[in-house]
């Protein structure tokens, strides 16, 4: 005799289509807690990593400083000193890079009179600045990996040394890795910029910022920095500047944000 079931086919597809379901939500959690692993990697540990070891960096330079400089490397107040700097004239690299772009990064020509420059991508200074709580080492070129994501300001290749006429010019990263220039926005006229070389204090005083502009804008690391995209932004007098530059909107790389400083006399 043969029993007859109904609907039990019915019943199979939507057991089945069930089990689909399931899995198809099973895999979109795990997609999702990968994804927030990855952000809180990159926005909370990298912080964390970069900033603990650029402290550690401020501290060898502060003891290292402390000691009397080796017989081979006499102390002539280290990396700029008030003479002209030799690569002074230069408009830097051909592209302004945000904080998380890789740049190609070499040596600086030294300033007359003074001791030959550190290694590629060495931290050879710090970078104070008081209105925002910041203290970061200063490196040798603006390479994202060698220099930038290890919380350091990079110093642009071909401007000019600390204290010494042209234009020092910096980048850092707004978000993540130490994010130094992150609050750099805050910064108004008249706050201080204070670089430290081994036994040298060179201060410069915020004079003008440009909230955007083009990652392109070689203008605004120029010996007397003024904007190609915008002009009505820079100087027009030579002096000795300081340029601090990272990327804008927070969390993007679509333009530039410029602070500029005057050392001061």
């Amino acid at each position: 005799m043969r029993v007859v079931v109904q609907g039990g086919g019915r019943r199979g597809r939507r057991a089945g289509l069930a089990g689909v379901l399931w899995a198809g939500a099973e895999l979109a959690v795990t997609v999702g807690v990968v994804v927030l692993l990855l952000v809180v990697h990159q926005v909370w540990w990298t912080n964390r990593q970069a900033l603990a070891a650029a402290r550690e960096e401020v501290r060898e330079l502060e003891r290292d400083w402390a000691l009397p400089p080796p017989p081979d490397r006499p102390d002539s107040g280290g990396f700029g000193g008030s003479g002209d700097s030799g690569d002074s004239g230069g408009s830097g690299p051909a592209v302004v890079p945000e904080a998380s772009a890789s740049v190609s990064a070499g040596p600086s020509v030294p300033a007359r009179g003074t001791a030959p420059p550190l290694a590629r991508e060495s931290a050879y200074g710090v970078l104070r600045i008081p209105r925002l709580g910041v203290v970061v080492p200063v490196a040798q070129g603006v390479d994202k990996r060698a220099v930038l994501d290890k919380g350091y300001a990079g110093h642009y290749p071909g401007t000019a040394q600390p204290g010494a006429q042209g234009n020092f010019a910096l980048a850092g990263h707004r978000n993540t890795h130490g994010e130094p220039f992150r609050y750099i926005n805050r910064l108004r006229a008249g706050d201080e910029l204070i670089v430290d070389v081994r036994g040298q204090r060179y201060t410069y005083v915020v004079g003008r910022t440009l909230a955007q502009t083009s990652e392109r804008d070689t203008g605004v690391i120029a010996p007397v920095p003024r904007s190609t995209v915008r002009p009505e932004y820079g100087y027009d007098e030579p002096g000795a500047y300081i340029t601090l530059t990272t990327c804008t909107p927070e969390y993007t790389s679509t333009y530039r944000l410029v602070v500029w400083g005057t050392l001061k006399g």
